[in-house]
């Protein structure tokens, strides 16, 4: 892939490319004064680019989608456009510098079936202002101390990053509402086309990083500075039906916790070692811990470098794909093209390499994190021998009501080597797709409390 550097930020570009990991001060308050001007309030271009293909931000999507209800499904405020254009294996050779290597590989491993349909770009980003407010402030205050997350609160960290870890932590902490619930399915498909239940939940998140009457004082105190919360209780498949689980994402990695409901044992277990390429049991063991919502979890297995800001096609408001029943979204080998929807948006393209002395099952990767959102919405993943391995993915929706463009745990991977495929968080068939909850109170998410939901 090449990349081409796009004009931003002046002097710091040089930075960018070469800082790697290296964790960097916050910005000067003249920097920063940006965010009110030329940049929009996460730190993205407010301007479209030359040719007017990707428009200027102007507030977001914040108007409500008729006909929605809270816990209801989700319509598509966008489902009378047609594609701009249908990038296939004939024609992927003009379009191939805005298309990830994982994109590349898909349309030629797969040329009769997996195309790319491009709509019209619509840039609908949006948060609460005290959310703005917040990533304002965290952009003079923000920085990272020995992989610890520091000075940030209730909103962007760094929303002018200085280097590919920023970038990420970014993607961690991304506006998503402050507390909602899912009922999802994931599902394994083979390399033959069988598409196998791996679990079928019903789950609860909270981030306390975002509660709006909240503070860091309070996050450190109350929560422990843990940011990120999940209760996932299975009802299926039948096997696995009972099964839970509950995690805790911190700003210190090194405090991070899972916990796991056995029903064979009926006993809650502590997992020693949930972060990484270990596979998480929320997925029956096929996806790795680090690859839920395309990357998730510490980052002290790999050196982060920026390789800069390209404009790209990448799924986006992908309401689309909520449409139809399971049956027909899911083909052989891939999610049905007639139910995905890609623009053309600016995305940070970040690399990490495995570091000294660490180890990973996948040698490199490549996350391509959208500028608006902070959302990584595609990855690339190489393996120990260098081969071009699996191909990540996730699918942004729009949802006014909170507002925000989100990736509601829509996410998954294909393997380019085996032919086979997962897909985390599927909501096309539940009738609630990503419901805005109350605050949840401060037990729900505890082992104590996992144990005394135990039915097997």
């Amino acid at each position: 892939m090449t990349v081409t550097l796009l004009p931003l930020r002046g002097a710091i570009i040089g930075a960018l490319l070469t800082c790697g990991s290296l964790a960097m001060a916050a910005v000067a308050p003249d920097q920063a004064a940006r965010l009110k001007s030329e940049l929009t309030p996460f730190g993205a271009e407010k301007a479209g680019n030359a040719d007017g293909s990707i428009p200027a931000w102007d507030g977001g999507y914040t108007q409500p989608i008729p006909g929605f209800v809270n816990g209801g499904r989700r319509p598509d405020p966008f489902a009378a456009e047609k594609p701009q254009l249908s990038i296939t294996a004939n024609n992927v050779g003009q379009y191939a510098d805005k298309l990830s290597e994982g994109l590349k590989a898909m349309l030629k491993k797969y040329p009769e079936s997996f195309r790319v349909d491009v709509y019209p770009t619509h840039r609908t980003a949006a948060a609460p202002q005290w959310v703005y407010d917040n990533t304002f402030t965290n952009a003079t205050s923000a920085r990272i101390d020995a992989g610890k997350l520091e000075g940030a609160y209730g909103g962007i960290p760094f929303p002018l990053p200085q280097s590919g870890e920023e970038i990420m932590w970014n993607h961690l902490l991304r506006w998503r509402s402050t507390a909602w619930h899912v009922d999802v399915r994931g599902v394994q498909s083979t390399a033959n086309g069988s598409h196998v239940p791996s679990v079928l939940s019903s789950v609860d998140f909270q981030m306390p990083y975002y509660f709006k009457d909240g503070s860091l004082d309070k996050l450190k105190s109350t929560y422990k500075n843990n940011f990120w919360m999940i209760r996932m209780l299975n009802y299926g498949p039948a096997i696995r039906a009972g099964e839970a689980i509950t995690g805790h994402e911190n700003l210190d990695p090194d405090n991070s916790q899972t916990w796991v409901y056995f029903t064979g044992q009926r006993r809650v277990r502590k997992l020693p070692n949930a972060c990484c390429d270990t596979p998480t049991p929320a997925s029956a063991g096929i996806s790795m811990f680090d690859q839920t919502d395309v990357f998730n979890g510490r980052m002290d297995r790999f050196q982060w470098k920026i390789i800069g800001k390209q404009e790209m096609y990448i799924p986006y408001n992908n309401n689309r794909l909520l449409q139809r029943p399971s049956k027909e979204v899911l083909l052989d080998h891939h999610i049905n093209p007639d139910d995905m929807r890609f623009e053309l948006h600016r995305v940070w393209v970040v690399e990490a390499t495995v570091a000294p002395g660490k180890r990973h099952l996948a040698s490199k990767r490549r996350y391509y994190v959208d500028e608006d959102t902070w959302i990584a919405v595609l990855a690339d993943h190489w393996d120990a021998n260098g081969q071009l391995w699996q191909v990540g993915f996730s699918n942004p929706i729009v949802m006014p009501d909170i507002p925000a463009t989100a990736s509601p745990q829509n996410f998954g991977f294909y393997d380019l080597l085996s032919g086979a495929w997962y897909f985390d968080g599927m909501l096309n068939d539940s009738k609630e797709q990503y419901k805005i909850m109350p605050a949840y109170s401060d037990t729900t998410f505890t082992p104590e409390a996992m144990a005394g939901e135990g039915i097997r």
